[in-house]
Formats: structure tokens, C-alpha cells, sequence
């Protein structure tokens, strides 16, 4: 029962995190509906029995099973993950169909950069920085799975944190990256009300 609850409370602190990052960057409804299938009896009672506050439960499911059906789950209904964004090369005759990454929406890109460090945060609680969103990033190759636009976007976004922090990035991304997005001149507008 334990585990249950504790991971209940990190679902909701891990969503509270991104609600408060999308919003200040322009996307109200992503931040309102991020990662509600984790609450969907497939993924939150294997979050709960492998519950470890330290990292994802699905690693666990995944060091156990050999794979999470957890994140399997997961990354099919929540497009927020570059996972989500695959299609398959149709092949012609004599050649074998290849699944490929697809170029991720903009507005979804940001949502998977505010849920990547909402996640360091979590896991890294009492001693996060902002360089850890972009070293836990790096432990990974990306180069067949992300599209390399959607992983050049990314990674710029992963080192102006590291580098400048989350105030710079924030405005880069209501400023630049998601300029013509009308949540983010409302972000822009809110913000900008608040510095005064």
C-alpha cells in the first residue's frame, strides 16, 4: 500500500512540475493534460509494484521482463515522447519495410524538453542541476530512434538549459522556437506582467 501511495505522489508532483513548465511556456493544454494515461490501470499498478523513488518503475518492469509494457503503453498514447512519432518506409518490391522516426511537432518537442527535466528534477530531488537533464540525455544514442531535426532541436534545448538555465531557455522558446504559437505570446505576456 505503501508503494502505491508513494507513487501516486510522484505522478502527481512529476505532472504539477510539467503543468507549471508548459505553462510558462505557452502550452496550457499540454501542461493540463500531460501523462494522464500514467492514472490507466496498465500503467499506474506496475508503476506501483515497481515503485523505487529514484528512477522510472518501468526500468525495473523492463531489468525484470525484458521489456515494460508499462512504457509500451505509455509512449503509444502520449506524443510527447519521440517514440510516439514512427511510421514505416513503405518498401518496394525486393525491399523490406523499415520503421523510420517522423519529425516531431514543435509543440510536442517542448512538452518531451519540460518533461525530461521535470524527471531529473524528481528523481534528483535535494541535488538536481540544470546540466542533468543533458548528461542523463547523452547516456543514450538517439542517432536510429529521433528524428535528426527532432534530436537537434532537443539537444540545442538541453545545453541552453545547461549552459544558461531555465529562465533563458524559457524565453528562447516563447520568443523564437515557438514564436507563432499563440500560448506562447500569452506566456510571454504573463511573464512579463509578473517582472514588473
Amino acid at each position: 500500500m505503501l508503494k502505491i501511495l508513494k507513487h501516486f505522489k510522484t505522478v502527481g508532483e512529476h505532472r504539477r512540475m510539467v503543468r507549471q513548465g508548459c505553462f510558462r511556456v505557452g502550452l496550457y493544454f499540454q501542461g493540463l493534460t500531460h501523462d494522464l494515461s500514467k492514472y490507466s490501470p496498465s500503467e499506474f499498478l506496475t508503476g506501483a509494484k515497481y515503485y523505487q523513488g529514484y528512477r522510472s518503475p518501468n526500468n525495473a518492469e523492463r531489468e525484470k521482463k525484458g521489456y515494460s509494457e508499462a512504457w509500451i503503453h505509455h509512449k503509444g498514447r502520449n506524443k510527447h515522447h519521440y517514440e510516439y512519432w514512427t511510421d514505416y518506409k513503405a518498401s518496394r518490391e525486393g525491399e523490406e519495410h523499415a520503421i523510420i522516426p517522423v519529425r516531431m511537432p514543435k509543440r510536442y518537442l517542448v512538452e518531451m524538453y519540460v518533461d525530461r527535466v521535470a524527471a531529473s528534477a524528481i528523481y534528483n530531488k535535494g541535488h538536481y542541476t540544470c546540466d542533468m537533464p543533458l548528461k542523463y540525455y547523452q547516456k543514450g544514442d538517439y542517432t536510429l530512434l529521433m528524428e535528426e531535426h527532432t534530436r537537434e532541436d532537443l539537444e540545442r534545448l538541453l545545453k541552453m538549459l545547461a549552459s544558461n538555465g531555465p529562465e533563458v531557455t524559457e524565453s528562447y522558446i516563447r520568443n523564437v522556437y515557438l514564436k507563432n504559437y499563440p500560448g506562447a505570446r500569452l506566456a510571454e505576456f504573463l511573464h512579463n506582467r509578473r517582472k514588473k
